[in-house]
């Protein structure tokens, strides 16, 4: 998605950890083939996958512990609507805000002249 989902093939960083599927040479030929830059940090650090793993938490506790899903295809087809419909759009409008806010605190209170 992330490469269907960029503009004008802007850069698109992919973060993960050091996983054999994603130092594979074939992982990394995909990305470079692409245009997609590889992100992993050092060996044994916890806080890359400090993210992910919070979204998957959240995924996990609003949506997938809350259903029964009869088929695969059913599950994920529901995950996605989750992610696309609900996460994002809470995620874009919580940066929104942030941005918002600290264009707030940065402005001048008083007109110089």
């Amino acid at each position: 998605m992330a490469l269907w989902q960029r503009k004008d093939h802007e850069s698109v960083i992919l973060h993960s950890d050091r996983g054999c599927q994603f130092t594979s040479e074939e992982y990394q030929r995909f990305l470079k083939g692409h245009g997609l830059i590889c992100s992993m940090s050092d060996v044994g650090s916890c806080a890359d996958n400090a993210a992910a793993e919070g979204f998957f938490g959240l995924l996990k506790r609003e949506r997938v512990h809350r259903r029964q899903y009869m088929t695969r295809a059913e599950a994920r087809a529901d995950i996605f609507d989750y992610i696309e419909r609900f996460h994002n759009p809470r995620r874009r409008r919580k940066l929104a805000n942030l941005k918002q806010e600290q264009l707030t605190l940065t402005q001048q209170s008083v007109e110089t002249g």
